[in-house]
């Protein structure tokens, strides 16, 4: 039919430009995120790229949900302004008329949301904290970077080098700040170089002096060498993310019983009914005043989706600390947000006034 084809032609436009300035925005952020991590020796510097990519992909199901909800919005709007829709509800066709074509049209993202927030998100988070942990868990050499201070994997040690070959077998202008059982230590030295012994490492510093101090601030030492030998620590400590339930796929969630595996699984199925709740609020909130823009309206659209969203987060907050039964929790917010938007949609479909019905009671009761 015109009508159906007309109205999902103008959505794909609107949903594919609103996803494009929406999908630059998220990436310009996660990279800002990510090289903010990088810098900070979080994420290693040469997997910016792939860990933005995983990061971004996490995030696709919200654009989506977004996405679909600013384009239907802002189509409804401009029909209403334009007296587009006017023609559309003389000729037969209701409010109520318009949610066909626009469900058809929402469908296959609707679908895709829900496999990229069930599968791609915790696969996304899962190889993104692997990626972190595999560059957090370097030996100790392998954390220094010229120019840089950098705490061993213990974090008693902080090493410092100027400069080193390309190989990073030697380095010149070291310094080495240790906290010890019997106090502190301070130890610089012009070169060093990476030694093998027994199948142990050393850092083989050559030229330098050593400062030691007690812990009660007592006694002070102070010594030169010609070479000395600092062990170096080359295992790894394991990281344990059991406890992260945003790398737990459903299914993983689904049979452990936990709180926080009911909260990560609640915020997963509430994302998916918020995007079809979101459906029925922008038919319901969709309108238009010839005299006035369009900003209206979209703006009231991203404070209901940014309402709507932080309140996902705070259920899965609640379900998480064991205060509310997931079920109770769902039907409580997306229960109350379906009923609201079909009692709205219904009012308006059949131009229904409030101001006008409690007049009316007014007068009967003063008659």
């Amino acid at each position: 039919m015109l009508f159906h084809s007309s109205i999902r032609r103008e959505l794909a436009r609107s949903f594919g430009a609103t996803l494009l300035v929406l999908f630059t925005i998220v990436v310009t952020i996660m990279l800002i995120r990510t090289l903010s991590l990088a810098s900070a020796g979080s994420v290693d510097p040469q997997e910016v790229v792939l860990v933005l990519g995983y990061t971004v992909l996490g995030r696709l199901n919200v654009i989506l949900t977004m996405a679909l909800f600013i384009s239907v919005v802002s189509v409804l709007s401009r029909m209403h302004s334009d007296s587009e829709m006017v023609i559309w509800m003389g000729s037969g066709r209701g409010l109520l008329g318009m949610a066909g074509p626009i469900f058809r049209f929402a469908w296959p993202v609707l679908a895709a949301m829900a496999v990229l927030v069930m599968l791609a998100w915790p696969w996304a988070n899962q190889q993104a904290a692997e990626l972190r942990d595999r560059f957090a868990q370097r030996g100790d050499l392998e954390r220094v970077q010229p120019g840089q201070f950098q705490s061993d994997s213990q974090g008693k040690r902080v090493f410092f080098i100027d400069k080193d070959t390309v190989d990073g077998t030697q380095g010149r202008n070291v310094f080495i700040s240790a906290v010890e059982p019997r106090g502190e230590s301070t130890t610089s030295a012009r070169a060093a170089t990476i030694q093998t012994t027994d199948g142990i490492q050393y850092l083989r510093l050559l030229n330098g002096q050593r400062l030691e101090t007690a812990n009660d601030l007592a006694s002070l030492r102070v010594s030169e060498f010609d070479e000395y030998l600092v062990s170096i620590d080359t295992q790894v400590l394991a990281t344990d993310r059991s406890g992260s339930m945003r790398t737990r796929s459903t299914w993983q969630l689904v049979q452990e019983p936990s709180a926080p595996a009911m909260g990560e699984l609640t915020w997963r199925v509430g994302l998916v009914l918020s995007a079809l709740n979101l459906l029925l609020v922008a038919l319901a909130i969709a309108s238009g005043n010839p005299r006035a823009g369009r900003s209206g309206n979209t703006a009231f659209a991203l404070f209901a989706f940014l309402t709507y969203y932080n309140l996902l987060n705070l259920g899965e907050t609640w379900v998480s600390r064991g205060d509310i039964q997931p079920l109770a929790w769902l039907m409580l917010l997306h229960g109350t947000v379906a009923v609201l938007a079909l009692a709205w949609l219904y009012k308006r479909h059949e131009n229904i006034s409030l101001r006008a019905l409690w007049r009316s009671r007014l007068q009967g009761g003063a008659a």
